[in-house]
């Protein structure tokens, strides 16, 4: 699994509706909901993305789009360990609206979701394998009910070395598809639904920004640095015939 997000949507009615009938943003109020998720950074433009592709988009990069009845936001910055922490002018403009944010990262198994309903939280979980469930708020949806009962364990993949037991009753990506399915109507990686939205087709526009918090952007340098000297050199595996996984080294591969 390689899917990552950090997105944000607020609609008036059925938000995957509101995609799929969604026009060409409208620029001005499209700039004014990026000055809301990111008050007083400076912006300028950059070249737009779609939906599907645009979920993650690079750091300094923020997609959005401002349609009839529903906003998108697509941001690294939107990626909260605590959903229920998103500030709260982010979550005031959702008075009168569903607002709901996505966040996963395919390089640790983490996961984050949450809806507010009226400005109101009604769901926030969030969790991973070394973190294990950081956020867990409110009554689960229909969608997560087979995965908190035991339906999709996490299954030890052969010839893999030191495996332990998954340290979480099922696997986050997995479930963030089928959440991203659920609020979003797509899913990034998996087998796609005939019926689900088409999410090349709905187009944001690009917008180059800079956070003005100097010691904020530091201490997110450092602490990506520190993460990668923790991970040690690469290893590389190969698939087998068999199903299993061998180790190879590099004049292998």
């Amino acid at each position: 699994m390689g899917a990552k997000t950090g997105l944000i949507a607020y609609s008036d009615v059925d938000l995957v509706e509101r995609l799929r009938a969604a026009p060409s943003a409208d620029p001005v109020k499209t700039e004014d909901l990026v000055e809301l998720v990111h008050p007083g950074w400076p912006r300028s433009p950059a070249e737009g993305s779609t939906l599907f592709e645009g979920t993650y988009p690079p750091e300094d990069i923020v997609y959005a789009g401002s349609f009839s009845g529903v906003d998108v936001v697509c941001s690294r910055h939107l990626m909260l360990d605590r959903p229920s922490e998103l500030p709260a002018p982010i979550v005031e403009a959702s008075k009168g609206r569903r607002l709901v944010l996505h966040a996963m990262h395919s390089v640790v198994d983490w996961l984050a979701f949450a809806v507010w309903e009226d400005g109101l939280l009604i769901r926030s979980l969030s969790l991973s394998p070394d973190s294990g469930i950081m956020e867990n708020i409110g009554e689960p949806f229909p969608f997560e009910l087979p995965y908190w009962a035991g339906e999709h364990p996490v299954e030890p993949l052969e010839g893999w070395p030191a495996q332990g037991p998954y340290p979480l009753p099922f696997h986050p990506l997995e479930l963030g598809e089928d959440a991203l399915e659920a609020f979003f109507g797509f899913v990034i990686e998996g087998m796609p639904d005939p019926d689900e939205l088409d999410a090349e087709a709905v187009e944001l526009i690009g917008f180059q920004v800079s956070d003005p918090d100097v010691e904020a952007v530091a201490a997110r340098k450092a602490e990506m640095k520190a993460a990668l000297e923790a991970m040690g050199p690469p290893r590389m595996f190969r698939l087998q015939p068999d199903g299993s996984v061998k180790e190879i080294n590099a004049d292998q591969w």
